[in-house]
């Protein structure tokens, strides 16, 4: 009986609780979320990541990790495109690696869509013709048969 009393008395305490409640209700806040909300008064939660300040029309929405892709190039990709500004047909690469784009005719940009390091287009000879950052692409010069990235011990 005495069991069945505490377990009472803490629902009661916890469904009282203003803490616990809205503990329970926040949602996971990316912490430049949280940090707004705490830095300028009068910020909305739209969600987890978007807060609004309608009286001075203003909107933070933090990216997502997906938000990172350059282009059709997906997030942690390394990606060679057939025309200039990442169009025409793609190859999507994975890791860090040396690749041949033997697959396309010709190769007329790449995008590094990488969190970090950079991606270096080379020629026959494997010379480095072209270079892109993580988070950019850039338009390579005719001739480019390879693509390798940073950190895989390939030296440029």
């Amino acid at each position: 009986m005495r069991r069945l009393l505490l377990v009472a008395a803490v629902s009661a305490a916890l469904t009282l609780s203003p803490t616990a409640a809205a503990t329970a209700a926040e949602p996971d806040l990316d912490p430049d979320v949280a940090h707004a909300l705490d830095a300028l008064p009068g910020g909305v939660l739209v969600d987890e990541s978007t807060v609004q300040w309608p009286r001075l029309g203003m909107t933070l929405t933090v990216a997502a990790e997906s938000v990172l892709s350059v282009g059709t190039c997906s997030t942690g990709y390394v990606c060679a495109y057939s025309g200039s500004n990442r169009s025409g047909s793609r190859l999507s690469f994975a890791g860090c690696s040396v690749w041949s784009t033997a697959a396309l005719p010709s190769v007329g940009s790449v995008a590094n869509a990488r969190t970090s390091g950079w991606v270096t287009a080379r020629n026959a000879s494997g010379a480095s013709i072209a270079y892109a950052g993580y988070g950019m692409s850039v338009n390579t010069p005719a001739g480019v048969t390879s693509i390798a990235c940073a950190g895989d011990g390939v030296t440029f």
